[in-house]
């Protein structure tokens, strides 16, 4: 068994716990939360038997082999960079930290340590996308790479009456590049590497992190373009155009009900049937990662969260969003 302890204590870490339920290696052991009740209304909701109220406490702990992270993205690199220096394994939710540096600083802590540190994007685990991947030579030479999720945010109901909710704060590292944009960034980057250079352009809110915006980044041979916002929905898929045909995945966040469009007019559904919750498959991963004593995921590399680290940062200087953690 692989004893997890978790930091956060939101709908995400939640779903994680679920997902992870489906994976017999897979033990909820711990929940740290801020304050004794907290910890103990959520440790008990899962049946977690230890509840944490200090970080220290948790990383210390003999009965915890993994940490799973979901808290503000600013908190992200003394959490994990602690985790590891006591020995745990670290499953880190997206994105990865607030800026490059950061994510540096993660990795190098990850490789000195000898643990296993992923950073938990779900969409490129997930059997869609390695479906995409594996049929991506079909549609010839790619031309143009599209990532496209806007999904209007509740919280950005409060804001705008004028309550300023960690989603919109830039002191937790937040706002739509960083907390959507990532959904279409990380997954062209595992297939297309790094881009030449990019041109964000975005939605600037009087809080200080971005609303909506859009990201050109430039290959050799294609273009890719990323849209996301949090003030507004899209419901256009997003695709990859090669020059015999196109591969269409109507959400990029959850990848199914992928298929091939091909120029002759013939259709070819590349849809894997997700078996699991979305989440499943990257703890999977995570997990079997540690079994075999391997160090980094194949897909979601250290290598592929730095690039998208560097992507996210560049774009974000472009359109002006500055965090208290890049100062």
């Amino acid at each position: 068994m692989i004893r997890f302890g978790t930091i956060g204590t939101n709908f995400i870490t939640k779903l994680m716990i679920e997902a992870g339920s489906h994976l017999e290696s897979f033990e909820l052991r711990g929940v740290y939360s801020r304050t004794e009740e907290r910890a103990g209304e959520f440790a008990g909701e899962y049946g977690a038997p230890l509840t944490f109220t200090s970080l220290e406490a948790l990383v210390q702990s003999d009965e915890i082999d993994a940490v799973y992270i979901a808290s503000p993205n600013s908190f992200h690199v003394e959490q994990a960079v602690l985790a590891m220096a006591h020995g745990k394994h670290v499953l880190c939710e997206k994105p990865l930290a607030s800026n490059e540096q950061e994510a540096a600083q993660m990795i190098a802590a990850a490789q000195q340590h000898g643990v296993v540190f992923m950073e938990a994007v779900k969409s490129t685990l997930m059997p869609g996308f390695l479906s995409i991947k594996e049929n991506l030579h079909k549609i010839g030479k790619v031309r143009r790479y599209v990532g496209s999720f806007c999904k209007y945010s509740s919280r950005y109901d409060s804001y705008r009456e004028g309550t300023v909710l960690n989603a919109f704060n830039p002191k937790f590292s937040n706002g739509s590049l960083m907390d959507l944009g990532v959904y279409g960034i990380y997954p062209m980057v595992v297939l297309f590497g790094s881009p030449q250079n990019i041109k964000a352009n975005g939605i600037r809110l009087e809080s200080g992190v971005d609303g909506e915006g859009s990201v050109l980044a430039a290959y050799e041979e294609m273009e890719a373009v990323i849209m996301h916002s949090k003030i507004n929905h899209s419901y256009t898929p997003s695709e990859i155009q090669g020059e015999e045909g196109v591969i269409i995945i109507p959400n990029i966040s959850e990848p199914s009900g992928v298929y091939i469009q091909y120029n002759d007019g013939t259709t070819e559904h590349l849809d894997e049937k997700n078996d699991f919750p979305p989440m499943y498959y990257e703890i999977k991963e995570f997990i079997s990662l540690i079994e075999k004593g391997e160090k980094q995921s194949d897909i979601n590399s250290h290598k592929s969260s730095l690039i998208t680290s560097q992507i996210l940062e560049q774009a974000r200087e472009q359109m002006g969003i500055v965090y208290p953690a890049d100062k």
